[in-house]
């Protein structure tokens, strides 16, 4: 390894600091730390000496000197209440695990704010610190307040999902009405004609759109919709479970389960067996798969229909954009929306 040059010197273990960093390669501190960051307006040439330098002299970042030599704290926020216990979500845990991987690789901190007052709250906290360069929106309302209040706070924002504003924001979410219109399509081409759906919490904007993309489905292919067949609450095993059980009653008996969620499909399974029915030859099953590394719905018996979007590769990709917005990239080129692949198996084979 070649050594700094101008009196730099080496830390233990052979890394650098900012200044002997900046020293060796002639330029400021403040030029190698927005070279570093991604700032834009370093152009490319140089950016890539700075990275190839840090990387040779094992550059690590002090987060206190780089708030200081650039305004930023290089980390990404998420907060949420305690007493709603996302982190047992794991979905929530998935999703986080994407974000804080993809940040890794960029030298990005992933700052997991736990708020004993309002969500609110939490976010005035992160702008009064300034600890975070961006926040993520998880889980969005239709109508979401959360959003105007990170604006007027000043903190840049990335949603993961989508709702309703008038003003542009950036976003990452996927085509979940388009998911379950496909899901429902593929029902009905096996004969069926009472489906029924076990969604998630239709406040949040993910919600409405899988029950639009039913709905619709059913209406247009004439079938019509009986509301009975129609349940949302929390996406858990023991609310899948009793879902099922009430969506099985002999009176409006559905031949066809669509589950927001692979670990209310699992409810749903338990609850069929204990009515001595079985998946894929009494009743058809379909389930929206986030990717979970413990349920691999090919490996279920009989394997599990899915519409497939990974919630770990969302993180990451969430990551990315919101870096990407801390560098002061426009929100309108920081919108997309995916496309949710249906994967048919065994549990949707019988036919009514």
């Amino acid at each position: 390894m070649v050594p700094p040059r101008r009196g730099a010197s080496t830390a233990k273990g052979g890394s650098v600091n900012l200044k002997e960093l900046s020293l060796h390669l002639g330029l400021s501190q403040t030029t190698v730390s927005r070279a570093l960051n991604g700032y834009p307006e370093v152009g490319e040439e140089t950016r890539k000496r700075v990275v190839d330098a840090a990387g040779r002299f094992h550059y690590r970042p002090n987060a206190n000197a780089r708030r200081l030599a650039t305004g930023r704290a290089g980390a990404i926020g998420i907060v949420f209440p305690v007493g709603e216990n996302w982190l047992l979500d794991p979905h929530f845990t998935e999703f986080l695990a994407g974000i804080a991987g993809r940040g890794a690789e960029a030298d990005t901190d992933l700052l997991v704010s736990a708020t004993h007052e309002t969500e609110e709250e939490g976010y005035r906290r992160l702008a009064r610190m300034r600890s975070a360069d961006v926040v993520i929106l998880s889980a969005p309302l239709v109508k979401d307040s959360r959003l105007a209040l990170l604006a007027r706070l000043g903190l840049p924002t990335i949603v993961h999902g989508r709702t309703i504003s008038a003003e542009p924001y950036a976003h990452l979410d996927i085509d979940n009405e388009s998911a379950f219109r496909s899901a429902t399509e593929h029902l009905i081409e096996r004969g069926h004609r009472r489906i029924g759906l076990i969604n998630g919490d239709t406040r949040q904007t993910f919600a409405t759109n899988r029950e639009a993309g039913w709905r619709k489905t059913l209406v247009a292919r004439g079938v019509g919709v009986d509301e009975r067949l129609n349940l949302s609450g929390p996406m858990t095993e023991q609310a899948g479970y009793l879902a099922a059980r009430r969506l099985m009653e002999p009176t409006h008996r559905p031949s066809a389960l669509l589950c927001s969620s692979m670990v209310s499909a699992l409810g749903v399974g338990r609850a069929l067996a204990d009515l001595k029915l079985a998946v894929g030859r009494d009743v058809a099953l379909v389930a929206h798969d986030d990717g979970l590394p413990f349920i691999r719905p090919e490996s279920m018996q009989p394997p599990l229909t899915t519409t497939f979007s990974s919630i770990r590769a969302a993180g990451k990709r969430i990551a990315e954009m919101a870096m990407a917005l801390g560098s002061g990239e426009s929100v309108e080129t920081l919108q997309e929306v995916w496309h949710v692949e249906l994967l048919v198996r065994g549990s949707s084979s019988i036919a009514k």
